[in-house]
């Protein structure tokens, strides 16, 4: 009852151990020492369970908590508005650690004891099988702490807070402590059945593990090293031949100490000992803790401060062992898809850390370059059926992260694996920042010279091209809460335009680049797209431009139906305004450093008008948009153009075009054929008298620049809106009452009161320019 109170003490107040550690120990001792516990193996099964108890709570340097903290597994924080629960006064560690040298050879002494009792039995009992391990595992406990404070580590604080005075513990690790221990291993019993062989397996294993603990076990004899060195062979072979999880699960401490064995053995054990383990490692079960604790041993012996890699440069088999378990890594982390994270980011880490440590032209960066094809698919596949993601889309940010980095460590990254990349750049369900990412990491290994340049420009004209914009409340925009991306594709197409500025000569590039991205603008693309493409153009092109004829010819085409897409899906408005001006602006650069550009466009949108007064009212590019929308569109796009400072000098050069469009609207308000409702006839009255106003205005303003005059603005009714020119409404409405040198210079112009009269609009801007030029 007193044991099972204690332990309930200390397992709910783990403090309580601490502020009476050594009284505690000293109280086990004394119980041990009567040894009368073969009489009752219950009473000795709970005084050791209580010890245990104990000696977990000890700071120790086990691996365990190490590989606990490396792979993120959450571990319990303080609160610091609470002071930690531990004793006041510090206990020295090396008067603990006295006690638990005086502990070992009593253990040792208990475990010995039942060897007699074991062999004479055929089968052991159960009870028996039991205090046994409770004593080994007592031992381990004990071995562990001891050999923690002997490497130097610090201590648990909130456990044991360490004295200053405190020494090396060498002296407490005898090896004639544990020499009785050895003597025994491993424990051989015959004719048992499998259960029986099971718990055998289990105490060898532990004693094992103490073994391999020590700091100096290899320089114990050859004849018992080489008894543990078998074991841990034949072990490893069983548990592959068996597959049971009884095995596996008692040989997961032994896993951790594989590089230990390897770096101090050297020879033929070598190579049986990584042969064993490889076969391990293949064969476990992806998602299980074998494979984790495997993959925490490769890191290990692989890790570049251990210099592992470079250690054995002439020991062919030791590379051949480290070439095959980097092979298997990008087909584990399919296999593992999104079941085990934890081992999915293990392997990552993995190849990322062969990657950063390899020399180049090494048989490991070679090995690491073969890799593509299979990582890969980790990104996603393609076949005639589509595009099929991979376990990359279905992880967590920080494992993307992990993979995102190892792409640049290829020193030569092939297409496909670009392919591979961009399929998941494309997926609506990657987080934007991921996609910033992978852009920067591809640059740097551009700049490292890890990627062609043809793929490397085809990879952003891609993903400008096929980048999936979706408005708010559309689409995809329903699983992130009703946002648009569209400002996430703005950062993807600033990066992109700013990346491949720097990759070389700028006139070279855009010799290389022209006819691709033209072709995309040409293409079955978005506006969206064409936007970003067209951005893309603008920033390698240069004024005057460097598009050749055909690529101006095929632009013209696209331009019209963009810019007036743009003005009819970008609502009005004054928080609207910024929103269309990005949109148009790439398309101003161009007529800025092409007006012949300017001039083609100018002219397909004059026959979109002319189309549609001569279909009555029908357009073939526009078949489920009304005639007055489309004419609407194509006269806000020039009021847009005409806003512009340099477009609207520009568009001086292109007056006979827009004469003609706006003769053209004319045409289309007067003709009674056309089946115009009373609305749709507003709304063009409406766009023509604006478009004519503003070019009026234009035109006014450089003639009289050029006469020396101040700019006056066209104001009153337009020609061909009202049909009146009579003298009362020309002094009432159509003119402006010009006082001074300018009344007198208005004069002159003769003809040009007649400059609001019912003409075509041709006569009068020439009239006007005649005048002007003759003034």
């Amino acid at each position: 009852m007193a044991f099972r109170f204690f332990d309930l003490v200390v397992q709910f107040y783990p403090p309580s151990f601490s502020l009476y550690a050594e009284k505690i120990l000293q109280n086990y001792e004394d119980m041990l020492r009567k040894n009368k516990f073969l009489e009752d193996k219950n009473k000795l099964k709970s005084t050791l369970a209580g010890l245990i108890t104990c000696l977990s709570l000890l700071p120790s340097n086990e691996r365990e908590d190490y590989s606990a903290v490396k792979n993120d597994i959450p571990t319990h924080d303080i609160l610091h508005a609470f002071e930690p629960e531990v004793a006041r006064e510090p206990i020295g560690l090396t008067d603990i650690s006295r006690k638990l040298k005086d502990l070992l050879p009593i253990l040792v002494g208990c475990f010995q004891d039942f060897m007699p009792l074991v062999n004479s039995t055929p089968q052991p009992d159960l009870q028996s099988c039991d205090c046994m391990q409770f004593i080994l595992q007592s031992i381990d406990l004990i071995v562990g702490f001891l050999v923690s404070r002997i490497c130097g580590s610090e201590p648990d604080p909130q456990v044991l807070p360490q004295k200053p005075d405190i020494t090396t513990y060498d002296q407490f690790l005898s090896p004639v402590l544990l020499k009785k221990l050895w003597d025994v291993f491993p424990l051989n019993l015959v004719h048992l059945s499998g259960k029986d062989e099971d718990r055998i397996f289990m105490l060898n294993t532990v004693i094992a593990k103490i073994f391999l603990q020590l700091r100096n076990w290899d320089c114990s004899s050859f004849a018992l090293l080489e008894k543990f060195l078998e074991f841990v062979e034949s072990s490893l072979s069983t548990k592959i031949q068996s597959g049971k999880v009884f095995h596996e699960k008692h040989l997961l401490p032994l896993i951790q100490y594989i590089p230990k064995l390897t770096m101090k053995i050297s020879g033929d054990w070598r190579s049986r000992i990584l042969q064993a383990f490889t076969e391990v490692f293949k064969n476990c079960s992806p998602d299980s803790s074998m494979k984790l604790a495997c993959l925490s041993a490769i890191e290990e012996m692989l890790a570049p401060e251990r210099s592992w890699l470079y250690l054995h440069p002439g020991d062919p088999a030791l590379v051949d062992y480290q070439i095959a378990w980097i092979q298997d890594l990008p087909l584990l982390l399919i296999l593992l898809d999104d079941k085990n994270p934890l081992c999915s980011k293990a392997v990552l880490r993995l190849l990322l850390l062969v990657g950063q440590a390899t020399p180049v032209n090494s048989p490991f960066s070679q090995e690491f370059d073969t890799l593509q094809c299979s990582f890969g698919g980790f990104f996603s596949r393609q076949n005639e059926n589509g595009i099929f993601y991979g376990p990359f889309m279905r992880l967590a940010a920080d494992i993307q992260e992990l993979a995102i980095c190892c792409l640049y460590y290829f020193s030569f990254m092939d297409s496909q694996l670009l392919q591979s990349v961009i399929s998941c750049c494309l997926c609506d369900d990657l987080k934007p920042y991921l996609v910033l990412r992978i852009l920067e990491v591809l640059h740097s290994a551009f700049r490292a010279g890890h990627i062609q340049f043809p793929d490397y420009t085809s990879f952003h004209v891609t993903l400008l091209s096929r980048f999936h914009v979706y408005p708010e409340n559309i689409g995809p925009a329903v699983k992130d809460d009703g946002k648009s991306n569209q400002r996430t594709f703005k950062y993807v197409t600033s990066i992109v335009c700013s990346f491949l500025s720097q990759i070389g000569d700028d006139s070279l590039v855009f010799q290389m680049l022209e006819k691709m991205i033209v072709d995309q603008i040409c293409g079955e693309t978005l506006m969206d797209n064409k936007c970003g493409l067209l951005r893309l153009l603008i920033t390698l092109d240069s004024r005057p431009t460097r598009l050749t004829d055909q690529s101006i010819v095929k632009i013209s085409h696209v331009l019209p139906q963009y810019l007036t897409d743009t003005v009819s899906k970008v609502p009005e408005g004054n928080h609207e305004e910024k929103r269309r001006r990005y949109y148009l602006l790439p398309s101003f650069y161009l007529f800025h450093g092409s007006k012949r550009l300017l001039s083609l466009v100018l002219n397909v949108m004059g026959s979109w008008v002319s189309k549609v007064s001569s279909s009555r009212g029908t357009h073939h590019h526009y078949p489920s948009v009304d005639c007055s929308t489309m004419v609407c569109s194509i006269c806000s796009v020039l009021l847009h153009m005409y806003k512009d400072v340099k477009i609207r000098q520009i568009l001086l050069t292109c007056e006979i075009e827009i004469g003609t469009m706006l003769q053209n609207l004319l045409n289309l308000l007067s003709s009674e054929g056309t089946n115009l409702t009373l609305e749709e006839r507003h709304k063009i009255q409406t766009a023509y008298d604006q478009t004519f106003r503003f070019n009026m205005e234009n035109v006014c303003s450089i003639a009289y620049a050029i006469a020396g005059f101040q700019p006056v603005p066209v104001i009153g009714p337009l020609p061909g809106a009202y049909g009146v020119g009579d003298k009362t409404s020309r002094k009432g409405r159509n003119c402006v009452d010009l006082d001074g040198e300018q009344r007198a210079s208005n004069q002159r112009f003769g003809r040009g009161r007649r400059l609001f009269h019912f003409t075509p609009y041709e006569n009068h801007l020439t009239r006007l320019i005649e005048n002007v030029a003759d003034s």
